[in-house]
């Protein structure tokens, strides 16, 4: 076969170059069902099977383990008290209370984050203060030593502290949380407030993802005589609750023994005074 050139010369058309263009065609036609098929079965097929098997094996984790306020599955979502999986701020003296939390401006499931503050941080172990739209200094971040100093005395444990710690105590005996952070940053060696108990680690500083739902086993049995002595309840009992929320290590070697705070005090609420 013969073709005509602009320059009026004739020039033969080789099979080779048809034979490419066939060639090219071909793969092209094959990479778009291969990337089709792939999108199928990955972002179809895949993700149906697995929500299946989910929800007929395990449809209480599938849906989030939420749970109403008798510690029941939740079974729509004017019933929903929490989720087993996610932490909330529980601050009454009748509680379990969790860890602190650096999500958002706390335990805020949409904004899951930790302070990302490092061990030589002042603001990690001082805190910092603000001020708010009103012009008045408020707490921007309460720093470790505050909260050491919070859970002892909320939980009335022995401690030894100089005679002029009485100074951040208002008239009521609360701590000016403002005051203290101001202090400990102009010269936190003046400060003495020493604990007779060693705190447990969760108890004053946060997770990375800010919504740990659970504490350790130490910082519940240090709190359990507080909610006792506020619910009006024997230690016997409120521990025996502790036990009962107390989970162990995944598949026995993977973490911690650790207690669910929200499943805790939920039963606490059911338990007889």
């Amino acid at each position: 076969m013969f073709k005509q050139e602009s320059n009026g010369s004739l020039n033969e058309t080789t099979p080779v170059r048809a034979s490419l263009s066939a060639d090219l065609f071909q793969q092209f036609r094959i990479s778009i069902i291969a990337a089709l098929t792939t999108a199928i079965i990955v972002c179809g097929i895949y993700p149906a099977v697995v929500w299946g098997l989910a929800q007929l094996m395990f449809p209480f984790q599938a849906n989030g383990s939420l749970i109403d306020k008798n510690g029941k599955p939740a079974k729509n979502s004017q019933q929903i008290a929490g989720s087993l999986l996610i932490g909330q701020n529980f601050s009454d003296a009748k509680y379990f209370h969790p860890r602190p939390s650096s999500a958002g401006i706390g335990y805020d499931a949409t904004a899951s984050s930790g302070s990302n503050l490092g061990p030589t941080s002042a603001k990690l172990f001082n805190g910092t203060i603000k001020k708010d739209d009103k012009g008045h200094e408020v707490v921007d971040f309460d720093g470790i030593r505050d909260r050491v100093i919070h859970y002892t005395l909320d939980n009335g444990l022995p401690h030894e502290a100089s005679p002029s710690f009485k100074q951040f105590l208002d008239e009521k005996g609360n701590v000016d949380d403002v005051k203290l952070i101001k202090a400990l940053n102009a010269d936190s060696s003046a400060i003495v407030f020493m604990p007779k108990f060693a705190i447990p680690p969760d108890a004053v500083t946060g997770s990375a993802s800010g919504l740990d739902p659970q504490i350790s086993i130490e910082n519940a049995m240090l709190q359990a005589p507080r909610v006792a002595r506020a619910r009006g309840m024997k230690l016997d009992a409120v521990e025996q609750l502790v036990r009962q929320f107390t989970r162990g290590p995944d598949l026995g070697i993977f973490g911690d023994p650790a207690v669910n705070v929200l499943g805790l005090n939920l039963a606490l609420d059911q338990a007889k005074q």
